[in-house]
């Protein structure tokens, strides 16, 4: 057991779009990723869940329904089976924890790495 400090990992990574895994919970998989201008194809993820924490900066959620603002130290969870993509314009860092296999180049906008 070791604590993780999310600021200095996410700092570490040096790239943009690139996800780190920082741990592991009962079967999810915690990364940190750094973005900027960016937003990503609507997609799906029809068995899961997923969070996305915002560790420094702020982005928006789409939905079918609109836009959501999620900003500095703030979390959003978007139910399995909701349509949405992230719009990230200012550099944002993330922490993001879903079921280990979720995140994948078909339904991330290829930006995943091991």
């Amino acid at each position: 057991m070791t604590p993780v400090d999310l600021l200095k990992k996410a700092d570490s990574i040096g790239k943009l779009y690139v996800y780190e895994k920082v741990g592991r919970l009962n079967g999810n998989v915690l990364s940190v990723v750094n973005v900027e201008n960016r937003t990503l194809d609507f997609h799906v993820h029809e068995n899961s869940d997923e969070l996305f924490y915002v560790i420094e900066g702020s982005f928006e959620l789409e939905t079918d329904e609109g836009l959501i603002p999620v900003s500095e130290g703030q979390f959003i969870i978007v139910p399995k089976g909701t349509r949405h993509r992230p719009v990230v314009k200012a550099l944002s860092k993330f922490l993001m924890i879903e079921l280990d296999g979720t995140l994948n180049k078909e339904n991330s906008g290829d930006l995943y790495e091991e």
